[in-house]
């Protein structure tokens, strides 16, 4: 299982990234200047692992090109990188990593909200796509839609949402993105005023039922934490392995000047 998760964390980048080979490391790099701004990874089937200098390499190509300094990867399959990539200064993240075996557990029906997917030409597309940049406080990019547009006219990228049954805003929204028989769930989340309504996992659901109806067999995602792994839970994940995502060091905040 987890052989078959590592080759699809090869993979999906692929589609909208060019590799870059430092050995033990692949470094996936954004193709032009608005794509997603990918991670370094371990190489798919490297024999050997990584050292702080392997680390720390990438990690100047990152700076060179101007994109974080950042490192996903499975504790399990690669498990001395951990090591090496703290030692080289980045700040390391343990997230569970969940699988769904068999059909997701029956989810109540959304009150007042109707889950569907959201095609390429679908006049909700950014109101759908920005709902889960809304449950973390944040905006999408101005191009953001369009790709996600793209994806999902390339087959690519399938997203959901549910919508509010009355004025028809997006509530909640969330990504799977299947490579073959693989496929990951991604970027699910609620609007701070609609929360606690199951609509997070009426919306994963329905994207678990697309991925099966595409031939997929294995859906996974990764939990931000431990509230949110027991939330998966109940829609029949269980947690397989640690994923690890490391990132620079937040820069402190400057102190003020000294009043003269």
């Amino acid at each position: 299982m987890l052989n078959r998760i590592e080759a699809y964390y090869d993979a999906v980048p692929r589609s909208s990234a060019r590799a870059e080979d430092f050995g033990p490391l692949t470094f996936f790099v954004r193709e032009g200047a608005d794509g997603w701004p990918f991670y370094a990874r371990p190489t798919l089937g490297h024999a050997g692992g990584a050292s702080v200098a392997d680390v720390e390499g990438v990690r100047a190509r990152q700076r060179e090109l101007g994109l974080p300094e950042a490192f996903e990867w499975v504790d399990e399959t690669t498990p001395g990188l951990r090591a090496a990539v703290a030692a080289s200064g980045l700040v390391v993240h343990a997230h569970p990593l969940m699988v769904l075996d068999g059909e997701p557990l029956a989810v109540p029906e959304p009150v007042d909200a109707v889950v569907r997917t959201v095609g390429a030409a679908d006049p909700r597309l950014a109101d759908a796509v920005a709902a889960p940049y809304a449950a973390f406080g944040a905006v999408p990019g101005p191009g953001d839609a369009r790709r996600v547009g793209d994806r999902i006219t390339a087959g690519l990228t399938v997203l959901a949402a549910a919508f509010d049954a009355a004025g028809g805003e997006a509530l909640a929204g969330g990504q799977v993105q299947p490579v073959g028989d693989v496929a990951e769930v991604v970027g699910v989340g609620t609007r701070p005023g609609a929360r606690r309504r199951g609509l997070g996992l009426a919306v994963t659901a329905a994207l678990v039922a697309e991925a099966r109806s595409r031939g997929v067999d294995l859906v996974f995602l990764t939990a931000s934490d431990a509230s949110v792994e027991r939330l998966y839970a109940r829609l029949g994940f269980r947690t397989v392995a640690t994923a690890l995502i490391a990132e620079a060091p937040e820069e402190p905040e400057p102190s003020a000047a000294p009043a003269s």
